[in-house]
């Protein structure tokens, strides 16, 4: 795929739809944008009420912030907060969507009576122009651009990062949103990760694997035998690609709360009125957070094993907590996204990333994990990440001080993972 003339990335590795050629923007859409461009996919996101919930009450809870404001929603789809914005009192929308999902948002304001409110407008957010003098906006700043008062987004992707439409926000907030006064929705987003039992579905995932294997090896006797080609000089490349598909891929699941071994670990924290390219693109070895140090305790666990880890992420939309926002409205109302465990099923569910071999707890021992996680974009698609996860395993009798007499001392085990 590296030497594809389609690769989903710039050659600075950023997605295209900033400064990438008209190719790599046909290939972005392609593999991409055109779902969303489905009224089926828009109705997954929009049957998802914990997340339907979490931005509802965001908006309409907080509709003294919204009255009279210039809004923009990018990637507005269907256009639903849209039509809340203008519902809680903004005086101006602009709903920003780059597929043909447009044209429906559009229908959408004039059916709920708010298309004197909302523009839509169809492009790539970090293409369009604003009406300002149509429209009369007001900059705080010398920009001419920085117009908006709040900016509100559903960008959020599997494991938050996923697909990578932060880069879009990120350049809408600098180019639109008023510096001091401005405000996200959401505001902060925090990924998490934690060690836990999952083995039923990481045994369904080894047995696959097992299974293809099996499949390979009848298939190279059956070509050699019937058509006199040994292809065995394959095998190697044939099990690098199923291992990569079966075990080292990471996994959609709705895990229920006791599958979490441990306190859950923040691995990554944003601002979303300071947070930058550079933040977007991952998490890399030396950033703050990306060391864990989990304690499974055998006896709070009975009958678990730890299967791999799993990652997910929360949102807040609350008040401004950077320096420079300190006159920006207050939420009297904040509201909280999380899709974890904890709180039931979400189309984003948890990322799961099983280990290749379970380890076992000992009733009346500790287990302790120590390791790192890093998250860098696929060479191959921007929109994709690789997720590197490095730990060792130690044992010691419950009870027994975390820096104590050791019962057992696992090697440093370290895999990367699509998450696809």
């Amino acid at each position: 795929m590296a030497d594809s003339n389609f690769v989903n990335a710039t050659e600075k590795g950023d997605i295209p739809t900033f400064d990438g050629s008209e190719k790599a923007k046909a290939t972005d859409f392609a593999n991409y944008f055109c779902s969303y461009a489905q009224l089926y996919h828009q109705k997954q996101m929009l049957a998802d009420h914990n997340r339907m919930a979490a931005y509802h009450s965001a908006i309409m809870g907080n509709a003294d912030v919204f009255k009279d404001k210039v809004v923009m929603d990018v990637g507005t789809g269907s256009g639903i907060l849209a039509v809340w914005a203008a519902q809680a009192g903004a005086k101006r929308v602009y709903a920003v969507e780059y597929t043909n999902m447009a044209a429906h948002a559009k229908s959408l304001m004039e059916a709920n009576g708010v298309a004197d409110i909302v523009t839509v407008i169809q492009g790539a957010v970090e293409d369009i122009e604003l009406p300002f003098e149509e429209h009369n906006l007001q900059p705080e700043s010398d920009s001419k651009h920085q117009v908006v008062d709040i900016i509100i987004s559903e960008w959020m992707g599997y494991f938050l990062l996923r697909e990578s439409m932060l880069d879009s926000l990120i350049r809408a907030r600098d180019k639109f949103l008023k510096p001091k006064t401005g405000l996200m929705f959401p505001s902060h987003t925090t990924m998490y990760v934690s060690p836990i039992h999952d083995e039923d579905e990481r045994k369904i995932s080894n047995h696959e694997y097992g299974g293809a294997m099996t499949e390979w090896s009848e298939f190279v006797d059956s070509t050699k035998s019937v058509y006199g080609v040994d292809m065995s000089i394959l095998a190697k490349d044939y099990e690098r690609e199923q291992k990569e598909y079966y075990l080292l891929s990471s996994r959609w699941a709705e895990l229920p709360p006791d599958a979490v071994l441990a306190t859950p670990a923040m691995v990554k924290q944003l601002d979303m009125c300071t947070c930058t390219l550079a933040d977007s693109k991952g998490i890399f070895s030396g950033d703050p957070n990306t060391e864990f140090d989990f304690d499974v305790v055998s006896d709070e666990n009975p009958g678990a094993t730890i299967s791999g880890f799993a990652g997910w992420f929360t949102a807040d939309f609350k008040s401004r907590t950077d320096e420079e926002g300190s006159a920006a409205p207050l939420l009297s109302n904040p509201a909280f996204l999380s899709t974890g465990p904890e709180n039931g099923y979400t189309h984003w569910g948890q990322q799961v990333f099983h280990l290749l071999s379970s380890i076992p707890l000992i009733q009346g021992e500790t287990t302790r994990l120590q390791g790192s996680l890093e998250m860098t974009r696929s060479k191959e698609n921007a929109r994709l990440y690789n997720c590197r996860i490095r730990y060792s395993s130690t044992r010691r009798k419950a009870g027994e001080s975390k820096d104590g007499k050791v019962l057992m001392k696992g090697g440093v085990v370290e895999h990367v993972y699509q998450i696809p």
